[in-house]
């Protein structure tokens, strides 16, 4: 959603609570000249430090408001500058390389009624569950309840996959999305543990969820470049 000038938070909240979306980007012009846009991204119940779809999305409708630009740069308010580019027919995003650590959390396995064979987190509230195969993760049946309670965490369940490199769901119930269809940030988070693993500084992967999705991924230094089509779906107006 483009704005003149940032409405107050409740408002952008009401906002991304009445349109139900996973998240809900909002842009304004950006005054400071350190990007095009300032955006900001509201799940129906809070808002957000990093969204990957919500960015690309951004990203395409303001460059298709300009035919002649390639690339695009939003300021944001916890994630820094992130960038969506132009990729043939199609359009990058680049997200920042979210690092994790082995560690463990218990409560977290329990709401999820399945062992990981590892558990890595990060600094910033993803932790991250690697299980044994695609079929575990498909066959997952949270507690969602039990998750939320845990807090605005987000739960990324994933393995090697059978048809693309990995497989992955995506749980914040905390958040108000019980399972995100395809998760950009999720993508930051695994791409460079996969990476590593793999031994290559791209993959292909899919997020198993009912919607499911296709992404590329790679990493290049700090950032994570996360590679696919865009379509426009509705246009509007929202009324205040």
């Amino acid at each position: 959603m483009i704005l003149d000038r940032w409405l107050e938070d409740d408002v952008l909240q009401a906002i991304g609570e009445e349109n139900n979306f996973a998240e809900t980007a909002f842009l304004v012009r950006d005054a400071t000249g350190e990007a095009d846009w300032e955006l900001r991204w509201f799940t129906p119940t809070n808002e957000i430090r990093l969204c990957g779809h919500a960015t690309l999305a951004a990203g395409y409708v303001s460059l298709g408001q300009d035919d002649t630009r390639e690339s695009v740069r939003f300021r944001t308010r916890k994630a820094g500058i992130l960038e969506v580019r132009r990729d043939g027919e199609g359009y990058g995003v680049a997200l920042p390389a979210i690092e994790t650590q082995p560690g463990d959390f218990p409560e977290a396995v329990a709401a999820l009624g399945s062992e990981p064979l590892e558990v890595w987190r990060s600094s910033d509230r993803y932790a991250l569950l690697i299980f044994e195969d695609e079929e575990q993760v498909r066959s997952l049946k949270p507690d969602f309840r039990a998750l939320a309670a845990i807090g605005d965490e987000q739960f990324i369940c994933t393995a090697r996959g059978a048809d693309t490199d990995i497989i992955s769901r995506v749980f914040v119930p905390g958040a108000g999305v019980d399972e995100d269809s395809v998760t950009g940030s999720a993508h930051a988070v695994l791409t460079p543990f996969w990476t590593e693993r793999l031994g290559r500084e791209s993959l292909t992967a899919f997020q198993a969820s009912s919607r499911g999705g296709y992404l590329t991924c790679r990493l290049d230094g700090d950032r994570v470049w996360l590679e696919g089509g865009c379509v426009t779906v509705v246009e509007g107006r929202f009324f205040l």
